[in-house]
């Protein structure tokens, strides 16, 4: 192993540490008092060095399963949603304890999809984030899954991790989970070796990821690996590893597999528009709102619009599609579905004076339209 620190983490300043289920639980689903005790020692050794912290915890839902009697993640949305609720507040209450040893206080917060997308909601996130940071507060956060409503998890809480760590301006972000880093095949496996730095998709070719996960996770190398492409793309750097090196990779060493960045810190809210939603319904656009939109960054008007599919409602996610079907964009729309019709191809200044300055407004604007 290489005695050279990695100066990427040594030199991060805001750091988001994710944490899967499986390192947190017992087999049979409970909490693990010791391997909560020993995160929290490393991340207020991370804390006494000067940097700040943002946690993103899975395990809710695991540690509800043994209090509620359950023997195994249960499949149906409404029994999720009550040992989240049972197990959150155990998770958190773990947390604030161990950190309380090491003077830390702790914040929980619990987002939504609507939390960081919407523009009111997503400056409301930030700021409080902000000052729990301010305040010298340990953020520990998890969807909302007692209030999840299509779907138990956002997809899953690598990508919440990711999306956190643009939300917060981090520095660096970790994924922990029970792999010691990526393996160009499933560990273990004739041939199989573990990538210790990736810096660019080119090095992802003929790797085999695989989408095996735990009993009681959700999630497999695939989630982790598309999120940290996620956070590279926009300019920060990723370290996965596993839970039992998180004080060596959070130390700087060599450890787990380092992800380099390969792009430029981009609008966190737009990324969270990109990666954490899925559009409702459709607008097709002709090719000079697809050049308008590509080329110009412009904001998409009425007279670029040819048509409207799904019913979606005025703020929802719409992909934009151009004349060949092909997916171009997704944002906020500003109008309902059944008021598309009567916008179509039509200039700003005629839908004014047909009916009214509230019609004056862009379908979608470019500030809550995300490029795919």
């Amino acid at each position: 192993m290489s005695t050279q620190l990695r100066a990427e983490v040594t030199g991060a300043r805001r750091i988001v540490v994710k944490i899967g289920s499986s390192s947190l639980t017992t087999a049979s689903g409970g909490i693990d008092p010791e391997r909560i005790r020993v995160l929290a020692d490393v991340l207020a050794e991370v804390r006494g060095r000067g940097a700040e912290v943002v946690l993103v915890s899975s395990g809710a839902i695991a540690a509800g399963l043994a209090p509620l009697g359950l023997s195994h993640r249960p499949r149906g949305l409404a029994a999720q949603q009550a040992a989240a609720s049972v197990g959150q507040g155990l998770l958190v209450h773990r947390y604030t304890e161990e950190l309380a040893r090491h003077r830390i206080t702790t914040g929980q917060v619990l987002l939504t999809v609507d939390d960081v997308t919407r523009r009111a909601h997503y400056r409301n996130a930030s700021q409080t984030f902000d000052k729990l940071l301010e305040f010298g507060a340990l953020p520990i956060v998890n969807e909302n899954d007692t209030v999840a409503t299509s779907e138990i998890r956002f997809g899953d809480n690598d990508r919440l991790a990711a999306l956190v760590a643009h939300l917060v301006h981090a520095d660096l972000l970790v994924l922990l989970s029970d792999v010691d880093g990526l393996y160009t095949a499933k560990p273990g496996a004739p041939g199989a070796r573990q990538l210790t730095e990736v810096r660019s998709a080119a090095d992802l070719d003929g790797v085999d990821i695989g989408s095996v996960g735990s009993a009681v996770g959700t999630g497999g190398m695939v989630t982790k690996v598309g999120a940290a492409r996620i956070a590279v793309e926009a300019g920060i750097p990723v370290v996965l590893t596993s839970a039992d090196s998180a004080g060596s990779a959070l130390a700087g060493e060599s450890v787990g597999t380092l992800f380099h960045p390969t792009g430029k810190r981009r609008s966190a809210r737009l990324l969270w528009l990109a990666h954490a939603t899925e559009g409702v319904g459709t607008l097709q656009v002709d090719a000079g709102a697809v050049k308008a939109l590509r080329e110009r960054g412009a904001s998409l008007l009425a007279a670029g619009v040819t048509g409207a599919d799904g019913a979606f409602h005025a703020g929802d996610p719409v992909d934009v599609v151009g004349p060949d079907g092909a997916l171009i964009a997704r944002g906020l729309v500003n109008f309902d579905a059944e008021e598309i019709p009567k916008l179509v191809g039509r200039s700003s200044h005629e839908l004014a004076a047909e009916f009214g300055e509230a019609y004056e407004r862009e379908v979608v604007h470019r500030d809550d339209l995300m490029l795919l």
